[in-house]
Protein backbone atom coordinates (compact mmCIF):
# COMPACT_ATOMS: atom_id res chain seq x y z
CA UNK A 1 0.00 0.00 0.00
CA UNK A 2 1.78 3.37 -1.18
CA UNK A 3 0.18 5.63 1.36
CA UNK A 4 1.97 9.01 1.38
CA UNK A 5 1.21 10.93 4.19
CA UNK A 6 2.89 14.36 5.18
CA UNK A 7 2.92 15.07 9.36
CA UNK A 8 3.23 18.71 10.15
CA UNK A 9 6.02 19.54 7.59
CA UNK A 10 6.80 22.92 6.87
CA UNK A 11 9.59 24.40 4.96
CA UNK A 12 11.91 27.47 5.02
CA UNK A 13 14.51 29.00 3.54
CA UNK A 14 16.65 31.04 5.83
CA UNK A 15 14.48 32.81 7.28
CA UNK A 16 11.41 32.98 4.52
CA UNK A 17 8.81 30.55 5.48
CA UNK A 18 7.67 28.72 1.73
CA UNK A 19 5.35 25.63 3.11
CA UNK A 20 3.20 26.76 6.75
CA UNK A 21 2.98 23.28 8.56
CA UNK A 22 0.52 21.29 6.56
CA UNK A 23 -1.03 17.37 6.74
CA UNK A 24 -1.82 15.71 3.83
CA UNK A 25 -2.61 12.19 3.05
CA UNK A 26 -2.77 10.50 -0.16
CA UNK A 27 -3.93 7.19 -0.31
CA UNK A 28 -2.84 3.98 -2.30
CA UNK A 29 -3.73 4.28 -5.87
CA UNK A 30 -5.15 8.13 -5.95
CA UNK A 31 -3.99 10.38 -8.23
CA UNK A 32 -3.52 13.83 -6.24
CA UNK A 33 -2.76 16.75 -7.71
CA UNK A 34 -1.49 20.07 -6.22
CA UNK A 35 -2.53 22.80 -7.97
CA UNK A 36 -2.02 26.84 -7.32
CA UNK A 37 -0.13 30.01 -8.79
CA UNK A 38 3.05 30.51 -9.25
CA UNK A 39 5.49 31.12 -5.90
CA UNK A 40 2.92 29.07 -3.57
CA UNK A 41 5.13 26.20 -2.97
CA UNK A 42 3.70 23.35 -4.39
CA UNK A 43 6.87 22.22 -6.43
CA UNK A 44 9.08 22.94 -2.96
CA UNK A 45 6.14 20.07 -1.53
CA UNK A 46 6.55 17.79 -3.89
CA UNK A 47 10.88 17.67 -4.12
CA UNK A 48 10.24 16.85 -0.32
CA UNK A 49 8.31 14.37 -1.31
CA UNK A 50 11.15 13.40 -4.05
CA UNK A 51 13.93 13.75 -1.14
CA UNK A 52 15.21 16.65 -3.29
CA UNK A 53 14.40 18.81 -0.46
CA UNK A 54 14.50 18.46 3.20
CA UNK A 55 11.48 19.65 5.63
CA UNK A 56 12.32 22.12 7.90
CA UNK A 57 10.00 19.74 10.07
CA UNK A 58 7.58 17.09 10.13
CA UNK A 59 7.74 13.70 8.51
CA UNK A 60 7.04 12.14 5.59
CA UNK A 61 5.83 8.80 5.55
CA UNK A 62 5.91 6.19 2.22
CA UNK A 63 3.95 2.92 2.57
CA UNK A 64 3.98 3.47 6.53
CA UNK A 65 8.12 4.19 6.55
CA UNK A 66 9.39 7.29 7.76
CA UNK A 67 11.53 8.27 4.92
CA UNK A 68 12.29 12.15 5.93
CA UNK A 69 16.03 11.76 5.98
CA UNK A 70 16.33 9.05 3.38
CA UNK A 71 17.91 9.83 0.19
CA UNK A 72 15.99 9.80 -3.15
CA UNK A 73 16.89 6.39 -4.43
CA UNK A 74 15.56 4.65 -1.21
CA UNK A 75 12.40 6.48 -1.16
CA UNK A 76 10.35 4.34 -3.77
CA UNK A 77 9.83 7.73 -5.84
CA UNK A 78 10.04 8.15 -9.61
CA UNK A 79 9.74 11.51 -10.46
CA UNK A 80 8.98 13.34 -14.08
CA UNK A 81 10.27 16.70 -14.80
CA UNK A 82 8.82 19.55 -16.70
CA UNK A 83 12.49 19.54 -19.07
CA UNK A 84 12.11 15.92 -19.96
CA UNK A 85 16.50 15.80 -18.43
CA UNK A 86 16.56 12.88 -20.99
CA UNK A 87 20.55 12.55 -22.00
CA UNK A 88 20.77 13.23 -25.17
CA UNK A 89 23.82 10.79 -26.26
CA UNK A 90 21.63 8.25 -25.08
CA UNK A 91 18.71 6.33 -27.26
CA UNK A 92 15.51 6.26 -26.17
CA UNK A 93 15.77 2.42 -25.04
CA UNK A 94 19.15 3.60 -23.24
CA UNK A 95 17.60 6.24 -21.63
CA UNK A 96 14.51 4.44 -20.06
CA UNK A 97 17.53 1.41 -18.96
CA UNK A 98 20.11 4.15 -17.29
CA UNK A 99 18.60 3.60 -14.08
CA UNK A 100 18.23 0.13 -13.91
CA UNK A 101 21.89 -0.13 -15.06
CA UNK A 102 23.22 2.03 -12.08
CA UNK A 103 20.96 -0.11 -9.61
CA UNK A 104 22.85 -3.05 -11.12
CA UNK A 105 20.07 -4.92 -12.93
CA UNK A 106 21.05 -7.30 -15.21
CA UNK A 107 20.65 -6.77 -18.97
CA UNK A 108 18.19 -9.22 -19.89
CA UNK A 109 15.65 -8.47 -17.26
CA UNK A 110 16.32 -4.29 -18.10
CA UNK A 111 15.30 -5.02 -21.46
CA UNK A 112 12.62 -6.79 -20.87
CA UNK A 113 11.15 -4.27 -18.19
CA UNK A 114 12.01 -0.91 -21.10
CA UNK A 115 10.05 -3.16 -23.29
CA UNK A 116 6.98 -3.28 -21.00
CA UNK A 117 6.79 0.47 -20.76
CA UNK A 118 7.44 0.87 -24.55
CA UNK A 119 5.01 -0.60 -25.04
CA UNK A 120 2.71 0.85 -22.52
CA UNK A 121 3.85 4.16 -23.92
CA UNK A 122 3.72 3.56 -27.62
CA UNK A 123 7.55 3.79 -27.78
CA UNK A 124 8.15 0.85 -29.66
CA UNK A 125 9.03 2.13 -33.07
CA UNK A 126 11.34 4.55 -31.28
CA UNK A 127 13.56 3.16 -28.96
CA UNK A 128 16.92 3.17 -30.97
CA UNK A 129 16.10 7.18 -31.65
CA UNK A 130 17.78 9.94 -29.77
CA UNK A 131 15.73 12.46 -28.00
CA UNK A 132 16.90 15.04 -30.84
CA UNK A 133 14.97 12.56 -33.14
CA UNK A 134 11.63 13.29 -31.20
CA UNK A 135 9.00 15.76 -31.07
CA UNK A 136 8.44 17.22 -27.39
CA UNK A 137 5.54 14.55 -26.59
CA UNK A 138 7.66 12.19 -27.44
CA UNK A 139 9.91 13.14 -25.55
CA UNK A 140 7.73 13.46 -22.31
CA UNK A 141 6.99 9.42 -22.91
CA UNK A 142 10.16 8.85 -22.81
CA UNK A 143 10.47 10.76 -19.14
CA UNK A 144 7.51 8.66 -18.14
CA UNK A 145 9.05 5.25 -19.32
CA UNK A 146 12.08 6.12 -17.32
CA UNK A 147 9.86 6.37 -14.22
CA UNK A 148 7.86 3.22 -15.22
CA UNK A 149 10.91 0.57 -16.02
CA UNK A 150 11.43 1.47 -11.77
CA UNK A 151 8.51 -0.04 -10.88
CA UNK A 152 8.29 3.08 -7.99
CA UNK A 153 5.40 3.28 -5.25
CA UNK A 154 4.78 6.89 -5.94
CA UNK A 155 4.76 8.30 -9.47
CA UNK A 156 6.11 12.10 -8.62
CA UNK A 157 5.00 14.75 -11.57
CA UNK A 158 6.56 18.13 -11.35
CA UNK A 159 4.65 20.21 -14.29
CA UNK A 160 5.64 17.67 -17.11
CA UNK A 161 3.12 19.27 -19.42
CA UNK A 162 3.74 23.55 -19.45
CA UNK A 163 6.37 22.79 -22.53
CA UNK A 164 4.31 21.48 -24.58
CA UNK A 165 1.93 23.28 -26.94
CA UNK A 166 -1.93 23.15 -26.59
CA UNK A 167 -2.65 20.26 -28.75
CA UNK A 168 0.25 18.31 -27.49
CA UNK A 169 -1.45 19.22 -24.07
CA UNK A 170 -4.70 17.69 -23.93
CA UNK A 171 -3.26 14.58 -25.85
CA UNK A 172 -0.69 14.10 -22.82
CA UNK A 173 -3.61 14.56 -20.51
CA UNK A 174 -5.20 11.57 -21.98
CA UNK A 175 -1.77 9.61 -21.81
CA UNK A 176 -1.51 10.19 -18.20
CA UNK A 177 -5.03 9.69 -17.52
CA UNK A 178 -4.61 6.14 -19.51
CA UNK A 179 -1.53 5.22 -17.57
CA UNK A 180 -2.92 5.81 -14.52
CA UNK A 181 -5.42 3.50 -14.90
CA UNK A 182 -3.71 0.98 -15.96
CA UNK A 183 -0.86 0.88 -13.48
CA UNK A 184 -3.17 1.59 -10.78
CA UNK A 185 0.07 3.61 -9.34
CA UNK A 186 -0.22 6.42 -6.26
CA UNK A 187 0.65 9.78 -8.58
CA UNK A 188 1.27 12.59 -7.15
CA UNK A 189 1.09 15.83 -9.25
CA UNK A 190 1.63 19.53 -9.56
CA UNK A 191 0.50 22.47 -11.82
CA UNK A 192 -0.43 26.01 -12.57
CA UNK A 193 -3.14 24.45 -15.02
CA UNK A 194 -6.43 24.21 -13.23
CA UNK A 195 -7.69 22.18 -16.05
CA UNK A 196 -5.15 20.08 -15.89
CA UNK A 197 -6.09 19.75 -12.38
CA UNK A 198 -9.91 19.32 -12.96
CA UNK A 199 -9.39 16.26 -15.53
CA UNK A 200 -6.80 14.47 -13.97
CA UNK A 201 -7.34 14.46 -10.20
CA UNK A 202 -8.67 11.87 -8.37
CA UNK A 203 -8.44 14.76 -5.41
CA UNK A 204 -7.07 17.88 -5.84
CA UNK A 205 -5.11 20.14 -3.61
CA UNK A 206 -5.35 23.87 -3.68
CA UNK A 207 -2.43 25.87 -2.33
CA UNK A 208 -1.62 29.39 -1.90
CA UNK A 209 1.27 30.92 -0.03
CA UNK A 210 2.30 27.79 1.24
CA UNK A 211 -0.57 26.95 2.99
CA UNK A 212 -3.66 24.06 2.09
CA UNK A 213 -7.01 26.13 1.18
CA UNK A 214 -9.13 23.48 0.49
CA UNK A 215 -8.43 19.53 -0.93
CA UNK A 216 -11.31 17.47 -2.32
CA UNK A 217 -12.42 16.07 -5.68
CA UNK A 218 -12.60 18.24 -8.37
CA UNK A 219 -16.40 18.40 -8.45
CA UNK A 220 -16.43 19.51 -4.56
CA UNK A 221 -14.21 22.39 -5.34
CA UNK A 222 -16.24 23.81 -8.32
CA UNK A 223 -19.50 22.81 -6.79
CA UNK A 224 -18.71 23.99 -2.64
CA UNK A 225 -15.36 26.18 -3.07
CA UNK A 226 -14.60 27.59 0.70
CA UNK A 227 -13.15 30.93 -0.57
CA UNK A 228 -12.87 33.08 -2.78
CA UNK A 229 -9.58 32.01 -4.16
CA UNK A 230 -10.79 28.76 -4.81
CA UNK A 231 -13.61 29.98 -6.19
CA UNK A 232 -11.82 31.97 -8.40
CA UNK A 233 -8.89 29.41 -9.00
CA UNK A 234 -11.37 26.69 -9.91
CA UNK A 235 -13.20 26.97 -13.58
CA UNK A 236 -12.68 28.36 -16.64
CA UNK A 237 -13.48 31.06 -17.08
CA UNK A 238 -13.53 32.02 -13.19
CA UNK A 239 -16.28 32.74 -11.28
CA UNK A 240 -17.60 36.56 -11.30
CA UNK A 241 -17.15 38.04 -7.56
CA UNK A 242 -18.77 41.10 -7.27
CA UNK A 243 -18.78 43.38 -3.69
CA UNK A 244 -22.57 42.91 -1.65
CA UNK A 245 -24.26 44.22 1.22
CA UNK A 246 -26.17 42.16 3.67
CA UNK A 247 -29.64 42.87 4.26
CA UNK A 248 -30.35 40.23 6.88
CA UNK A 249 -31.77 36.73 6.50
CA UNK A 250 -35.34 35.37 5.55
CA UNK A 251 -35.28 32.43 7.98
CA UNK A 252 -35.12 30.10 5.95
CA UNK A 253 -31.56 29.72 4.59
CA UNK A 254 -30.85 32.29 2.53
CA UNK A 255 -29.35 36.00 3.07
CA UNK A 256 -31.00 38.76 1.30
CA UNK A 257 -28.55 41.22 -0.65
CA UNK A 258 -28.08 43.86 -2.62
CA UNK A 259 -25.20 43.83 -5.04
CA UNK A 260 -25.18 47.37 -6.64
CA UNK A 261 -22.88 46.54 -10.00
CA UNK A 262 -24.83 44.52 -10.32
CA UNK A 263 -28.57 45.80 -9.90
CA UNK A 264 -29.79 43.06 -7.08
CA UNK A 265 -31.82 44.08 -4.51
CA UNK A 266 -32.92 41.63 -2.14
CA UNK A 267 -31.75 38.83 -3.62
CA UNK A 268 -32.46 35.24 -2.01
CA UNK A 269 -28.32 34.15 -1.64
CA UNK A 270 -28.23 30.20 -0.33
CA UNK A 271 -26.14 29.95 2.71
CA UNK A 272 -23.62 27.52 3.24
CA UNK A 273 -24.69 27.20 6.78
CA UNK A 274 -27.92 28.63 7.75
CA UNK A 275 -27.23 29.73 11.07
CA UNK A 276 -23.62 31.82 10.57
CA UNK A 277 -23.45 35.15 11.51
CA UNK A 278 -24.17 37.52 8.69
CA UNK A 279 -21.63 40.58 7.87
CA UNK A 280 -23.14 43.84 6.48
CA UNK A 281 -20.43 43.86 3.23
CA UNK A 282 -19.93 40.72 1.48
CA UNK A 283 -18.67 38.96 -1.62
CA UNK A 284 -21.20 37.93 -4.25
CA UNK A 285 -20.34 34.86 -6.60
CA UNK A 286 -21.86 33.46 -9.88
CA UNK A 287 -20.61 31.36 -12.16
CA UNK A 288 -20.86 32.43 -15.56
CA UNK A 289 -22.77 29.30 -17.10
CA UNK A 290 -25.37 30.08 -14.33
CA UNK A 291 -26.25 33.42 -15.75
CA UNK A 292 -28.91 32.38 -17.79
CA UNK A 293 -30.15 34.79 -21.11
CA UNK A 294 -33.37 35.28 -21.32
CA UNK A 295 -35.32 36.55 -24.04
CA UNK A 296 -37.36 39.84 -24.09
CA UNK A 297 -40.08 39.26 -21.92
CA UNK A 298 -38.80 36.68 -19.70
CA UNK A 299 -38.17 37.37 -16.08
CA UNK A 300 -34.55 38.13 -15.23
CA UNK A 301 -32.41 39.49 -12.68
CA UNK A 302 -29.67 41.25 -14.44
CA UNK A 303 -29.06 43.27 -17.45
CA UNK A 304 -25.38 43.73 -18.68
CA UNK A 305 -23.92 45.67 -21.65
CA UNK A 306 -21.80 43.96 -24.06
CA UNK A 307 -18.49 44.96 -24.24
CA UNK A 308 -16.62 41.63 -25.82
CA UNK A 309 -18.11 38.79 -27.23
CA UNK A 310 -15.34 35.59 -26.85
CA UNK A 311 -16.90 32.70 -29.61
CA UNK A 312 -15.13 29.71 -28.74
CA UNK A 313 -17.23 27.43 -31.32
CA UNK A 314 -18.54 24.96 -28.47
CA UNK A 315 -19.16 27.92 -25.98
CA UNK A 316 -19.76 31.63 -26.28
CA UNK A 317 -19.24 34.55 -23.43
CA UNK A 318 -20.30 37.94 -22.93
CA UNK A 319 -17.76 40.26 -20.91
CA UNK A 320 -19.00 43.57 -18.99
CA UNK A 321 -17.23 45.20 -16.73
CA UNK A 322 -20.15 46.80 -14.47
CA UNK A 323 -18.16 49.05 -12.65
CA UNK A 324 -14.33 49.26 -11.61
CA UNK A 325 -14.59 45.92 -8.87
CA UNK A 326 -17.20 44.24 -10.71
CA UNK A 327 -16.25 42.55 -13.90
CA UNK A 328 -18.73 40.49 -15.54
CA UNK A 329 -18.10 37.02 -17.62
CA UNK A 330 -21.89 35.57 -18.84
CA UNK A 331 -22.20 31.76 -21.11
CA UNK A 332 -24.62 32.90 -24.10
CA UNK A 333 -26.19 30.10 -26.19
CA UNK A 334 -24.63 29.12 -29.11
CA UNK A 335 -25.81 31.51 -32.04
CA UNK A 336 -26.37 34.64 -29.85
CA UNK A 337 -23.99 37.33 -30.71
CA UNK A 338 -24.87 40.57 -29.50
CA UNK A 339 -23.00 43.38 -30.56
CA UNK A 340 -20.81 46.13 -28.47
CA UNK A 341 -22.95 48.44 -26.45
CA UNK A 342 -25.98 45.74 -26.57
CA UNK A 343 -27.76 45.51 -23.05
CA UNK A 344 -28.55 41.15 -22.78
CA UNK A 345 -30.32 40.00 -19.73
CA UNK A 346 -29.79 37.19 -18.03
CA UNK A 347 -31.42 35.43 -14.65
CA UNK A 348 -29.54 33.65 -11.98
CA UNK A 349 -30.36 29.59 -12.22
CA UNK A 350 -31.59 28.92 -8.79
CA UNK A 351 -29.66 27.90 -6.13
CA UNK A 352 -26.37 28.55 -7.83
CA UNK A 353 -24.72 31.83 -6.23
CA UNK A 354 -22.47 32.24 -3.56
CA UNK A 355 -21.23 34.42 -0.26
CA UNK A 356 -18.49 34.73 1.35
CA UNK A 357 -17.02 37.12 4.48
CA UNK A 358 -15.14 40.24 2.70
CA UNK A 359 -12.03 38.60 3.59
CA UNK A 360 -12.64 35.36 1.19
CA UNK A 361 -14.79 33.14 3.39
CA UNK A 362 -17.37 31.14 2.42
CA UNK A 363 -21.05 31.42 4.28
Amino acid sequence: MAVTELRNVSKSFGSVRVIEPLDLTVENGEFMVIVGPSGCGKSTLLRMVAGLEIPSDGQILIDGTDVTGKEPSDRGVAMVFQTYALYPHMTVRENMAFGLEMAGMPKAERERQVLTAARTLQLEDYLDRKPRQLSGGQRQRVAIGRTIVRDPKVFLFDEPLSNLDAELRVQMRLEIAKLHRELGATMIYVTHDQVEAMTLATRIVVLRDGRIEQVGTPSELYADPDSTFVAGFIGSPRMNLVPAMVQGGDGAGHALVDVPSLGLKGYRAPLRDPHAALPGEAVFGVRPEDLIWTMEGETSDIALTCEIVEDLGSNVFLYNAASRDASIVAELPRGVHPAPGDTVRFRISDGTSYLFTEAGVRI
